[in-house]
């Protein structure tokens, strides 16, 4: 076993901040005895291949250098390889992408320096991951996932990185003014709910579409996903509310549901299916059935 650490970076996160931040980061990790080597992404989802191979050559502690995405695909590879137990490994983030969110719910920093100090005091919890299963794919996820005007932002959003964090507003604008609301049948809690519903998300943690609050969060590793049913929530009122999906008293909206699951089933009940997004990612449309590994992969938090 490798006792350094296997950093993956990816040059395109954050509109290619890393070309004018690796120095930086190098120098940084060094000056703290970070013992490490970097495999640098060239291709989409290239960080699931790097994940592999480091753990196939005996490492067990990764840094994610890159934003929600990078992350996401470096859980993803965690969680198909076939080497070692899931929990034997450790993840830290150096957080250089757009939106950055699932660092917020663990207090990590966006500046570098305070990022590296916080991979040197190597502070660990064990976190929940998430197993989304479409008819033709299983897509894990370690922040909030969801389906309807979430993935409709997130598709907008691909087109629109190029703004910045602006982008996700630009974002939210756009799916206020074109989403169309959409009928789901969900499965949850032994119960089942047919509405017409303008999302439904189901996170891990906390925080999604660059710092919103949008489920009742309770634990990252409770075993339990936190689930938000926001209903037939008209223009003006979402625009009226807007503040409250920052603060997080969207939840006490009385068209809006939360509840907690180990499992859920999401059945759009239209032929127009919806966008699905996981960690910020579309992953494509149709039936979504959803699971968790309990306390499955180790996070270095602050």
């Amino acid at each position: 076993m490798i006792h350094s650490w296997f950093v993956i970076a990816n040059p395109t996160s954050g509109n290619k901040k890393l070309s004018k931040k690796w120095k930086d980061i190098a120098q940084l990790l060094t000056e703290k005895n970070i013992d490490f080597s970097v495999g640098y992404t060239t291709h989409s989802k290239h960080e699931i291949e790097l994940v592999h191979t480091a753990i196939q050559q005996g490492y067990r502690n990764i840094i994610s250098v890159g934003g929600d995405g990078t992350l996401h695909n470096v859980v993803n590879g965690i969680m198909t390889q076939r080497y070692v137990k899931t929990s034997e490994i450790t993840v830290a983030v150096i957080p250089i992408g757009t939106g950055n969110d699932w660092i917020k719910t663990h207090n990590i920093p966006i500046n570098i320096e305070k990022a590296v100090e916080i991979i040197e005091k190597k502070k660990i919890i064990l976190q929940d991951i998430g197993v989304l299963k479409l008819e033709n794919s299983t897509t894990y996820f370690n922040n909030i996932a969801g389906i309807g005007y979430d993935g409709y932002v997130v598709n907008k959003l691909n087109k629109l990185k190029r703004f910045g964090s602006i982008s996700y507003v630009l974002s939210g604008i756009a799916g206020l003014l074109f989403y169309k609301k959409t009928t789901f049948k969900i499965e949850i809690a032994n119960k089942i709910i047919e509405t017409k519903c303008l999302m439904t998300l189901f996170g891990i943690c906390k925080f999604s579409g660059g710092g919103m609050k949008m489920t009742d969060y309770k634990n990252a590793a409770d075993g339990l996903f936190d689930v938000t049913i926001a209903k037939n929530i008209g223009l003006l009122d979402l625009v009226f509310n807007l503040p409250k999906l920052y603060n997080g008293k969207i939840i006490n909206h009385k068209k809006v549901e939360t509840y907690l699951t180990k499992e859920l089933k999401i059945i759009p009940q239209t032929a127009d299916k919806p966008f699905i997004q996981v960690d910020g990612e579309l992953i494509g449309t149709g039936i979504v059935t959803v699971s968790i590994k309990e306390k499955a992969i180790k996070f270095v938090i602050r």
